[in-house]
Parts: C-alpha cells; structure tokens; sequence
C-alpha cells in the first residue's frame, strides 16, 4: 500500500487538541531535578549526559566498582532528550536491524546475535533487581509488509537470520490480521526478542538506582567543554557555573553537539515526530484486535513504528526524518505541524476503522543518525575520555551495551565487546555544509521515491549501497 501524503480533514480533526508535549514526559511521577553543580569537585569517574547512555554508564560503574567517584551532569534533566520521547521498542539487536548487520558483519553476526540477547536479558534483569516500575512487556515485535515485494524480503529474513541464531517467525495475511487487523497488511515476521517499556520511567527508575548506589548527579549542569591535563593526568569538564576534575570521563551526548569537534562529521541530528492517541473504548479495541501489544513497524524506507500502552492508546511515529540545515537543534522544531498531519493521514489509512479517534499528545525529538545506522565508539585524550553515539533511532536496548563497551575502553580492557569489527571500525563521515543538507534531502527524496517504486533504488541509492553508507527514517 502506498500512503497518501495529503492529510483529509478528519485527520487534522484528530489533532485539533494534541499537547505539545512527550506523552512519556507529562507524568505527575516525574522526579523534581536535581540541584547544578556550583562548586569544584573532584571525581573518578564524570559522565556528561543523562540519557539511557550516561544512566547505564554510571549504574555499571558502581556495580562493578561501589566505592567509585562517579559524577553525571546533565545540561537539562534526566531523560528529556532521546530517552524521553522515543518509542519504547526494546530491541536485541545491536546493529539496528538483522540485514543491517549482515551487510555489514556477517562473519561477527553470531555473536553480534548473542550479546545482544544477553544485553535484553540484562535489562530485564535490572528492572527486575531495582524495582522499576516502567511496564516492561516482552511482547515481541512485528515487521509488516505492505506492499507485495516486501514479502519476500521477510521470508527471507526468517531464513536468513535462523542461522544466526534468531528466531523470527513469518505470519501470512491471516495469522497477521488475527494479532492486529489492518486492511494494509499483506504479511509479517515477529521477532520475539523484542520488549516494549515505558521508557521515561525506565531511565527514571535507572536515576533512582544510580542515586541509591552513590552516584552524585547535577542537573541543569552544561558541559561548555574539556581540557586535558597533562601533568595530572586528569580531565577538566568547564561547566556554566564551576568544574570537574576527574580521571576518566565518559560522553553521553547522544544527537546533542559533541564536545569532541571530529564527532561532528559523523554524525547528524535528524528530528522523529510521534503522536499519542486517547485511550480506545472496548469496540475501538475489538476492531484492531491487538491483545498481545506487540511492537509494529513496517517494511518501507520510510517506515511507521507503533505500538499500544498500558492504558490502551496507540503510540504512533516515524517515516519523516527531517534534518534541518547547520545541525539545527532548538525546542521550536518539536513542533511540526506538517510532520504531525501526515501521521495522522497515515493512522487512519492503516486502521480506518479507528476514524474518529483523537490524539492526545504530538512530540517530536532529535536522533543522532550515522552513516551505518548503530552505534559507534571511540577515545580521545590518551585514553581518558570514551564516547558512544550514533545509535540512529534503536538506542532504548543497545544503549547498556554502549555503556559496557565504553566502560572497557576506558579500563583499556581487551573483551569480546572490544574485539568487534563493529566497535573498532568507524562509520562514514558526512559532508559538512554547505553540502550536507542537500545531500541529506536528495537522499530522502530517493528513498521515497524507492518506496514509491516498488522498492526499486536509483542510481544514488545503489551506490550509497556500494559504499556502505546511508540514510534512515
């Protein structure tokens, strides 16, 4: 099925009272912050950003080393970034998806497979150990054809990712229907290794355990930059108002301008916009079925990704993926009517039974995309200084694996994490402006335009494809 990219006026009737604000995010639960850091302090370990990231780095820290120095500054407050305003989509995958990661590390793909079913298991574990109170369901997740030659592509999946160890099973138009009913669907794959959460109340309940183990946080605290010290063999972090003197610092900026420059050419801050429907009456639930409230996206270059909550409503997001020129990161582009209108259009041609349904809650939040789709890592500073970024959109899951590996990189620990291709090599630098924007764009253009053609590729498509590069919604 192709998606009509004009909205009907039902769908902007759907919009007529959306809060412009993360539906994760508007939560009386939500913790009061947490005072700035106003004087110099010393520390072993500081963690600049307060995301899935820079939580999971200071929680393994202090498990593997509990009287360990750690500080974590964050420049706003805990999860308001990625954290707050993603999906909820679990993964295990590490290399955001399973062909992916073939492209790229076939020969690594078993074991690739393996720690990433491992590092599910290990937050599931931690949620478990820590209390936290984030709805954690795995509930697995559903990739839907809808257009015909995308059939074979997940037969082949099913094939393809059974001999590395996963265990995806195809669901033809029926079998699909029966779990959630939309006209559009002509079959499926579910991947059981996916779970769905909460996710602000995961990193919140993550603060709450970094804070319950020693970890001293400072909120409302930017880190303006870093300076080495040669002689002390220490890292100074200048903040607006004071500094950190520490022996090793791990950066968790994720999309936001990273204080290593070089950073900047790989990766780029791409915009994702959601929205958040009412809850569903008890018919509303009968029509689209989908009592298992499995995760669902489907199999376009520009793809939809959605799922249902604990009190019923349908979280729905995706396909737009706008960069906006210099980088541009500001509040007023989490606000795009155009983007939330064409979401809207794409709901109700997706499940036209539910017309009439409002939403509740429209966001939009930055991603940090590279060139491969997953993350990447590396040091600066002799050593003393980690970062991961780049995890285009799939960091929910992978991001405590991020945080392992830059724990190992700072201790100069040679692990099976440190071995990988995957976390020695580094992705494709972009362009800087003045030709990265329209680079960016031409590229979406071909994607849409793929998606529009059967999934054929044009000539720049193809040869992104050679290079290994590319471009995700």
């Amino acid at each position: 099925m192709l998606f009509s990219n004009t909205p009907r006026p039902e769908a902007l009737k759907s919009l007529a009272d959306v809060k412009l604000i993360p539906f994760w995010l508007d939560d009386p639960n939500k913790p009061e912050p947490v005072s700035p850091l106003t004087e110099k302090i010393t520390a072993d370990l500081v963690i600049v950003g307060a995301g899935f990231t820079g939580l999971w780095t200071a929680l393994q820290a202090k498990q593997a080393v509990p009287d360990l120095d750690v500080v974590l500054l964050e420049a706003g407050e805990s999860a308001i970034g990625a954290s707050g305003r993603n999906g909820g989509f679990v993964a295990s995958s590490l290399t955001h998806s399973f062909q992916n990661g073939m492209n790229r590390w076939p020969k690594e793909m078993p074991k690739l497979v393996e720690l990433g079913h491992k590092n599910l298991d290990g937050i599931e574990a931690a949620i478990k150990k820590y209390n936290i109170d984030c709805d954690f369901l795995c509930s697995g997740e559903i990739i839907v054809a809808t257009e015909e030659y995308q059939v074979d592509e997940l037969r082949d999946e099913v094939i393809e990712s059974a001999k590395v160890g996963e265990h995806i099973q195809f669901l033809d138009s029926n079998e699909l229907r029966k779990r959630v009913n939309s006209p559009t669907y002509l079959a499926g794959i579910l991947d059981p290794s996916v779970a769905m959460v909460n996710p602000a109340r995961l990193a919140w309940g993550l603060r709450r355990a970094c804070l319950q183990l020693g970890v001293r946080l400072f909120e409302g605290t930017q880190v303006k930059g870093l300076e080495e010290r040669r002689d002390s063999k220490r890292v100074i972090l200048k903040t607006q108002y004071s500094q950190v003197e520490s022996k090793k610092v791990a950066l968790a900026t994720n999309a936001f301008p990273p204080l290593l420059k070089q950073l900047s050419f790989y990766m780029v801050p791409v915009y994702d916009y959601v929205l958040m429907t009412e809850p569903l009456s008890k018919s509303q639930r009968d029509e689209v079925g989908w009592h298992g409230r499995e995760g669902v996206g489907d199999g376009g270059n520009q793809f939809h990704y959605y799922r249902t909550t604990a009190d019923g409503r349908i979280l729905w997001g995706g396909y737009d993926a706008i960069y906006y020129r210099n980088n541009g990161i500001a509040p007023h582009f989490e606000n795009r009517p155009a983007s939330f209108g064409l979401l809207a259009e794409h709901f109700f041609q997706t499940f036209p039974q539910l017309t009439g349904l409002r939403f509740t809650h429209a966001w939009g939040g930055v991603i940090d995309t590279c060139s491969r789709y997953t993350a990447f890592w590396g040091k600066a500073m002799r050593g003393k200084v980690a970062y991961a970024m780049g995890y285009t959109g799939l960091g929910v899951g992978a991001s405590r694996f991020g945080a392992q590996v830059m724990l190992d990189l700072l201790d100069n620990k040679k692990t099976e994490r440190t071995e990988l291709q995957m976390v020695k090599s580094k992705p494709f630098p972009f362009p800087p402006e003045p030709f990265r924007s329209p680079i960016i764009n031409f590229t979406r253009w071909s994607l849409d335009q793929a998606d529009r053609n059967a999934g054929k590729r044009n000539l720049w498509l193809k040869t992104l494809d050679t290079l290994g590069l590319g471009f995700d919604s």
